[in-house]
This record gives C-alpha cells, sequence and structure tokens, in this order.
C-alpha cells in the first residue's frame, strides 16, 4: 500500500508540474501565494506606489496598516523613464485610507523583511484611496537600514573627529579656569538679550511679515524694476563718458571753495565792521515802523497824494502841458499874480489853504510865501529885468 500510495503522489506531482510548465499565466514562484498571509477579501484594489529605491524588497512581501497585514506587495518594476521604482499593491476593500495616504518602506526588525506601511497624511485627509490609485514620491520614503547606520557610526568613530573631543574639553578648561565670573555674567547677558526677544516676538513676527509683503510688491513689480534699470544704464554710459568734465568741475568747485576761504578769511575784520556800522542804520529803519511803507506809497503817485489819485477811473492821467521860456512872460506872470510861483495842491490863489490838509502831528507851520512885487531889491527877478544894478 505504501509503495502505490508514494506513486500515486509522485504521479500527481509529475502532472501538476507539466501543467504548470505549460501555462501561459505562470511567471515563477512569486505567483504562488504564500500561507500566513494577509486576507484581501473578495474586493481587494490596488495601489501603485513611487519608491526612489526599495532596496531589497520583494514580490509577496506585506502591506502594513498601524502594523497590521492589509495586502501585500503585487510587483515590482521599473517606471517607464528608469527614474523611479514602481510597487503594485493589494489591499483589502475593507481597508479605508485617505486619497492623499503616505506611503513608507520599513523593517520588521534588525534583520527581518522589508514591507510597505501606508499611513494617513499628518493633516489635511481628504478623499478615499481607491483601486488605480497613485502614490507619488513625493508622499513617499524609506527608513535608514542598519548597514547605513554601522556605516555611519563606523565612519564617526573613525575619521569623525571623536579623538580630538580629549582635547577640545581640555581647552575648554583651560579656557573656562578663571573665568568663572565672567562667563556667568555673559550667560546673565544671553538669558537677557534672549528674554527681551522673546518679549518682542511679536515685533519681530510683524517685521518679517512686512518684509513678506515688502519682498512679495517686488517680485510684482520685476518688470518694472528691469526696465528702470535697462534705462538706467544709457545714463550711466553718458556720465561715464562725461566723467572726466564731471572731475573737473568739481576740482574746479574745490579751487573756488579754497579762493572763498581765503577771501573771507582776509577780509573777515572789514566784513565784521562793516556790519557793525550798518547797524544804527538798521535800527533806524526799525524805529521808522508804518511810517517808511507809507512814505513808499506816496512814491507811487507822486506829486499828487495818494487821496488825489482816488476818483480817477483806469490807470491814466490825460495831462495837457505848456512849457513857455519867455522870461518877460515868465516875470509878468510872477508879478501879476498874487499865490505863490509855484501852485501848490490845496492852496488858492490868495496863498490860503482851500483844503483842509492834515499835518503830522509836531511839524512845524510852513512859512509864508513871499509874493512878488514886494520884494526890497523891487522884483523877484531883477537880474532878468534889467532891473538890476
Amino acid at each position: 500500500m505504501t509503495a502505490k500510495r508514494c506513486a500515486l503522489l509522485a504521479g500527481s506531482l509529475s502532472v501538476l508540474l507539466v501543467s504548470g510548465c505549460g501555462t501561459a499565466g505562470f511567471t515563477g514562484l512569486y505567483n504562488t501565494p504564500l500561507p500566513g498571509g494577509a486576507e484581501l477579501g473578495e474586493h481587494p484594489y490596488s495601489v501603485t506606489v513611487h519608491f526612489r529605491d526599495v532596496l531589497d524588497l520583494v514580490p509577496q512581501a506585506s502591506v502594513k496598516v498601524n502594523d497590521v497585514a492589509v495586502g501585500r506587495i503585487d510587483r515590482i518594476e521599473l517606471s517607464p523613464d528608469n527614474s523611479t521604482a514602481l510597487v503594485v499593491l493589494r489591499v483589502n476593500g475593507d481597508v479605508r485610507l485617505p486619497a492623499n495616504a503616505y506611503a513608507r518602506l520599513r523593517q520588521s526588525s534588525l534583520l527581518g523583511e522589508k514591507f510597505v506601511e501606508l499611513t494617513p497624511p499628518p493633516e489635511n485627509a481628504t478623499g478615499r484611496l481607491a483601486d488605480g490609485a497613485v502614490i507619488p514620491i513625493e508622499r513617499t520614503n524609506r527608513n535608514p537600514q542598519i548597514e547605513e547606520v554601522l556605516g555611519a557610526v563606523s565612519l564617526l568613530l573613525n575619521g569623525g573627529g571623536i579623538e580630538q573631543l580629549q582635547t577640545i574639553v581640555q581647552e575648554l578648561n583651560k579656557a573656562f579656569t578663571g573665568n568663572e565670573e565672567e562667563i556667568r555674567s555673559l550667560l546673565g547677558n544671553v538669558n537677557d538679550v534672549v528674554t527681551r526677544l522673546d518679549r518682542q516676538r511679536g515685533e519681530i513676527t510683524k517685521a518679517l511679515d512686512g518684509l513678506n509683503r515688502l519682498s512679495a510688491n517686488l517680485r510684482e513689480q520685476t518688470g518694472n524694476i528691469n526696465t528702470a534699470l535697462d534705462g538706467l544704464s544709457p545714463g550711466l554710459r553718458e556720465i561715464e563718458a562725461q566723467r572726466g568734465q564731471l572731475v573737473g568741475m568739481l576740482q574746479a568747485l574745490d579751487k573756488l571753495s579754497g579762493t572763498a576761504t581765503h577771501t573771507v578769511q582776509a577780509s573777515r575784520e572789514d566784513l565784521v565792521a562793516d556790519l557793525e556800522a550798518l547797524a544804527p542804520t538798521l535800527q533806524q529803519l526799525a524805529k521808522t515802523g508804518t511810517d517808511l511803507p507809507k512814505a513808499m506809497a506816496f512814491l507811487s503817485t507822486y506829486p499828487f497824494p495818494e487821496y488825489a489819485m482816488v476818483p480817477l477811473k483806469g490807470d491814466f492821467v490825460n495831462t495837457n502841458v505848456m512849457i513857455d521860456l519867455d522870461l518877460s512872460g515868465l516875470y509878468e506872470n510872477f508879478a501879476r499874480s498874487s499865490g505863490p510861483p509855484i501852485p501848490i495842491p490845496g492852496l488858492s490863489d490868495t496863498g490860503q489853504s482851500g483844503a483842509n490838509i492834515p499835518q503830522p502831528p509836531g511839524t512845524p507851520p510852513l512859512p509864508p510865501l513871499p509874493i512878488p512885487g514886494t520884494q526890497p531889491d523891487g522884483g523877484l527877478l531883477p537880474g532878468l529885468s534889467g532891473g538890476g544894478s
């Protein structure tokens, strides 16, 4: 019986092997389901994950969520551009994850197998991970391997400066010995500075925000700034072309400054004396008060007083003047006139005032004008009339 069972078992295995080799879907032992794997359920979904490096990850490895197996790795292949590794996962349909989930390559123990862990994002989880979803390389990562950790430790111990730690400690002891008070004071000052900075944290934040806004405005005005800089170039070239003239002008200005300084220093005493001599005149002008502006106003209406120009319309005065230079006629006119030789506004022919002309207070009365024909010598102009001796 035993020999027959062995022969039957061997025949069955041979049939299975032959039939398996002849099947077109067989691609290797990786397609053979392993015992103890994760239960995929009746409706699993497929997820493609991009990794920079999958290390020694193999198909049929586990897919976990919170260290619980929820699926397995279906296949591993290169991306079309050969830049990343594509890992196709089969996940149980009952597992719900956000659409922006993260994938990380981890190791079960120090020398254990590799597996892929799916985790929700730290914040802003949206949607649901569905069949055909793709996790980009920006949301994937891997833990360091034990070989990398040991290599880094070896580099630190052999050539990383550990042997210089004793020297560093000794030098620090030498620097601190005898300077305890200064170091304590320094630490106190540092504490004060940090405390003040902490109190002004709001102002510092506002300043940084303002700088950020300024940078944004400058970035928006990049085109205008470029245009201004491009337009500045011709002006700079013109200044460069006239640099010699500008230098000459500055040198001449320096020479003029030196000459002016020498002139002022040489004439300082005379200038001070002139200013001191001018002081009384300025003081008297200041004492005139409002009289000087009134006198200046009279000049614009001379020889008429200001009130005589009020009834005039417009800016012209029609005047017809005849000048007779006949000396005999002048003498006769002066002799026959009962008024003054030169008519004064406000005085009548008899020499009396026909108008009440106000006089400034304290002004002495005007002397009477001489009347022709009353002079002791017998006339106003004896030489002109021929009556002189």
